[in-house]
């Protein structure tokens, strides 16, 4: 008798979760990816969706500087045998709100000067896109091969002063990474 209870209990405990799964992470994707070139260098082009939340923004317009990461990694495929990575990147992108100024600035990896926006869209579009960045110079790829490049995103953990990340536990909810996104080609 005991043994039908346990095992009732679990099957009961087994379709909650089935039936009401707990969300462990946001509905995070990159979308529109894609590869091109220049004269001179492999560009890739991505965009993540979903990424911002209610307390993040809150926080965000409170002033606290909030960083993307975009990891990005381009194979040569070989057949018969493991890929060869060619390359691995990151950039960072961040954005920081001057309540003095009300203005949004986007910090990039590799710029000097952040992009200033008045309005709030618009540096989250600057977030989270990843416009032409160069992953590998075009005479480091061989003619008649195939590639791929892999572009993942995720949230940098937020570091508030004093370590008050502790006491505001909102912050851990922010953790975020998305799926590799695979994007081949030709050359």
């Amino acid at each position: 008798m005991q043994r039908k209870t346990v095992f009732l209990s679990i099957c009961v405990i087994l379709a909650l979760f089935l039936a009401f799964p707990f969300p462990l992470r946001a509905d995070e994707s990159i979308i529109n990816g894609f590869v091109t070139n220049n004269a001179t260098h492999l560009l890739v082009y991505a965009r993540v969706t979903n990424c911002f939340t209610k307390d993040m923004e809150a926080a965000i317009l409170a002033g606290v500087p909030t960083t993307f990461t975009f990891l990005m990694e381009l194979y040569q495929e070989r057949p018969r045998w493991l890929d060869k990575k060619l390359a691995r990147l990151t950039v960072g992108h961040t954005i920081k709100y001057d309540n003095v100024k009300r203005l949004f600035y986007v910090y990039s990896d590799g710029d000097k000067e952040p992009t200033s926006f008045q309005d709030y869209e618009s540096a989250k579009r600057a977030m989270a896109d990843l416009n032409g960045f160069p992953v590998a110079p075009m005479k480091s790829l061989k003619r008649n091969e195939y590639y791929y490049v892999r572009i993942k995103a995720k949230l940098d953990k937020v570091r508030l002063p004093l370590h008050m990340e502790y006491v505001f536990s909102f912050v851990s909810l922010w953790d975020f990474e998305t799926d590799w996104y695979r994007e081949g080609f030709f050359y």
